[in-house]
């Protein structure tokens, strides 16, 4: 294969994973669901070799499933792995937003205001769950971690599903609530109160958690293996 041919396939390759991300995050690949590699050959062009590539990289960033002899399929969890990711989160989030907090410039600190603000406003759910994500990787962005920030955004994938659910379901009290979280982060962190800004987002974690804790039905009983 030449230079030209590498740096084409390269390039497919990071093509077919940016549309594919976006759609498994999306909702339009619902989890446990089959990628047909023929198929995203013919939606984003490319060989088969840059199709692969593109899987390979969504499975590290846990999107993905690669099952031997059976090929690719959209990552999902049962509810006791995905209780298990929850709990992670709520004991290694606050440390990143620790070592991200002291960091975050005033200009940050003003685009979370104005992200919480814009999710209290938002009706639809995939424009929350945007701003959402949006919002907690910001308070994030001061961090200079090698690990421990490419973890946390992977275990974020492998619960993008359950949060989409998780919206759908919680009645308007619990939305009150979590928006109240927001904003009370968005104050911890103005105040450079770390301790409460780590424990107000531990709670916020939990409460997730919790609330699909109550609905087994959004899960896999027995996952792909």
């Amino acid at each position: 294969m030449t230079l030209s041919q590498t740096q084409r396939d390269g390039t497919a390759s990071e093509r077919i994973a940016d549309g594919l991300r976006q759609s498994i995050l999306g909702g339009e690949y619902p989890p446990g669901s089959r990628i047909i590699q023929d198929d995203l050959s013919a939606r984003y062009g490319g060989s088969r070799i840059p199709v692969r590539e593109a899987l390979h990289q969504l499975e590290t960033e846990g999107l993905v499933r690669m099952v031997a002899n059976t090929g690719a399929w959209v990552a999902s969890l049962t509810m006791a792995e995905c209780s298990e990711v929850y709990q992670t989160r709520e004991r290694i989030e606050p440390l990143l937003l620790r070592f991200s907090a002291e960091h975050l410039t005033k200009e940050t600190l003003e685009q979370l205001d104005d992200l919480a603000n814009r999710m209290e406003q938002s009706a639809e759910v995939e424009e929350f769950l945007e701003l959402d994500r949006q919002f907690h990787f910001a308070t994030y962005r001061g961090s200079t971690t090698h690990t421990l920030g490419p973890l946390v955004a992977r275990l974020w994938n492998a619960t993008q599903p359950y949060r989409r659910a998780y919206t759908t379901l919680v009645g308007s009290r619990n939305r009150r609530i979590f928006h109240d979280e927001h904003h009370m982060l968005v104050t911890a962190l103005y105040d450079g109160d770390l301790e409460l800004a780590e424990q107000v987002l531990a709670l916020h974690i939990r409460r997730t958690r919790l609330h699909l804790e109550r609905h087994p039905e959004l899960f896999d009983p027995t996952p792909t293996q």
